[in-house]
């Protein structure tokens, strides 16, 4: 009789021991998922933004997958040019629109009459004390001929302009399409480009 009497509890937690592993089975699953939405990010990221460059205030690699799904304007820059009061234009331009998807990358550039000769530090300081520049810098970069970064090369096969002087801009849109190609005398509030601009949006 006793054995027959305790044959259904232990029938029971065997059954039990069985359901606490499939659960435990179970849970194990999503420990997985980041891996699988990590991949996901990377392919979301455009072929035009898989690059990465170090950031102008303090060198530090930034991936410009950071930007997918944003409109993105890319402008090569220079503290001393005669466009150089573009700055407030475009970081006007990034506040405006920033809530609305748009990023400003900008790309110091010495590549024009030794118009940006100074350190990473000292472009910093002049972007920011002079204009207020809150829009994402990255150190200093060659934007026309053979040695351009790897950014610049794709814009240019992209539109088939290449800047020919500084505050040259490139339009890139949530995709990672590139738009259009702005020359430097384009400014910032330019009808044209804005129209681009909120388009895009």
């Amino acid at each position: 009789m006793k054995k027959s009497k305790f044959t259904p509890l232990a029938s029971l937690l065997a059954r039990a021991l069985v359901g606490l592993c499939a659960a435990t089975a179970q849970a194990a699953t999503p420990a997985q998922a980041p891996s699988t939405t990590s991949a996901a990010t990377s392919a979301a990221c455009p072929a035009i933004l898989k690059h990465q460059f170090n950031r102008l205030q303090d060198e530090a690699p930034q991936n410009l997958c950071q930007y997918a799904g944003k409109v993105t304007l890319v402008v090569n820059t220079a503290s001393y040019c005669g466009f150089t009061s573009q700055y407030q234009g475009l970081e006007d331009l990034f506040a405006k629109y920033q809530s609305k998807g748009l990023v400003v990358l900008g790309f110091p550039s010495n590549d024009f009459g030794q118009q940006e000769p100074g350190s990473s530090k000292e472009i910093a300081d002049f972007c920011f004390n002079t204009y207020g520049v809150k829009f994402p810098m990255f150190s200093k970069a060659v934007v026309v001929g053979a040695k351009r970064n790897a950014l610049y090369q794709e814009l240019a096969k992209a539109t088939g302009k290449t800047p020919e002087w500084n505050f040259h801009k490139y339009l890139i849109d949530r995709n990672g399409k590139v738009l259009a190609s702005f020359p430097s005398n384009v400014a910032p509030d330019n009808k044209t480009l804005l129209a681009a601009i909120e388009k895009a949006l």
